[in-house]
């Protein structure tokens, strides 16, 4: 039997979808073409399967997230999970929470940094540079207008470029949106 998982960890909880996901076999060929780039270049999850019922938005979304998350320059990998995890911790989406808090320790080598905000939430303290990162991606994620001049400044004082403070507003806002889709769609289970 299935357990809804509600607290914040990282091993990652197997995503169980409330509607039946579309299955290669029986995908449309519309489908099919909006399932040719996933969201992490690997194998299609039940989410993907799940997005494949709108396979037009699905065909925009998944190049959308690839490009966020994992584009060339701008601001790091490691930050940009950062970023995601902020939104998902605001958004108590445990799923993502999970996905990108490891994705964050595989990248950084470390796990402090998870550990602080997985017990303190959005108190945690942080060291400066991060620190920053995760307040203004729980600012954007409570509501867009948090964010404010001051801490766009605090992250120019930090050293981030007006690239990387794009690449930031984009990792947290589309979390936000994905957050929230995932809610509605599934939940995060342990078997």
């Amino acid at each position: 039997m299935s357990v809804p998982v509600h607290e914040l960890t990282v091993e990652v909880p197997r995503w169980a979808p409330y509607v039946t996901p579309v299955t290669l076999e029986d995908a449309t060929p519309e489908q099919l073409d909006a399932l040719q780039i996933t969201p992490s270049n690997k194998k299609v999850s039940a989410y993907v399967l799940t997005l494949a019922h709108d396979p037009e938005s699905l065909k925009v979304r998944s190049p959308l997230f690839n490009a966020i998350m994992y584009g060339k320059g701008g601001l790091s990998s490691a930050e940009r999970e950062l970023g995601a995890v902020g939104a998902s911790i605001v958004n108590r989406c445990v799923y993502c929470a999970a996905v990108h808090a490891s994705r964050f320790n595989q990248l950084t080598k470390r796990t402090d940094v998870i550990e602080a905000i997985f017990a303190d939430g959005v108190d945690a303290e942080l060291e400066e540079h991060q620190q920053a990162i995760f307040d203004f991606a729980v600012r954007l994620s409570r509501t867009p207008s948090e964010a404010t001049p001051t801490d766009i400044a605090a992250l120019r004082d930090l050293g981030l470029s007006k690239l990387e403070i794009l690449d930031l507003i984009l990792s947290a806002s589309i979390f936000g949106w994905a957050n929230r889709l995932m809610h509605t769609l599934g939940e995060p289970v342990r078997d």
